[in-house]
């Protein structure tokens, strides 16, 4: 077992369960709260299992999920507001 192995599965049950609780709450402002803590773990995920495999291709989607995630909270926000 490699550490980005561990790694990796550290951040999906440390990182990424209480962002999908607070994401799954009702207000708004609580899915935007987990949306908001959800994408850098995602992100930070993603990379490690870049490095785990060895491939640098990969690191593609995670950087484009950066400007994704970004956008899409303005996105999200705007819409909260009206």
């Amino acid at each position: 077992m490699t550490p980005w192995l561990i790694f990796a599965g550290v951040l999906m049950v440390a990182g990424l369960g209480p962002a999908l609780v607070v994401g799954s709450r009702e207000e708004a402002l609580y899915r935007l709260t987990g949306l908001q803590l959800a994408a850098p773990i995602v992100v930070l995920l993603l990379i490690a299992i870049s490095v785990l495999v060895g491939q640098s291709s990969y690191l593609i989607v995670p950087l484009a999920l950066v400007l994704l995630s970004y956008a899409g909270t303005l996105v999200y926000t705007r819409l909260l507001t009206e």
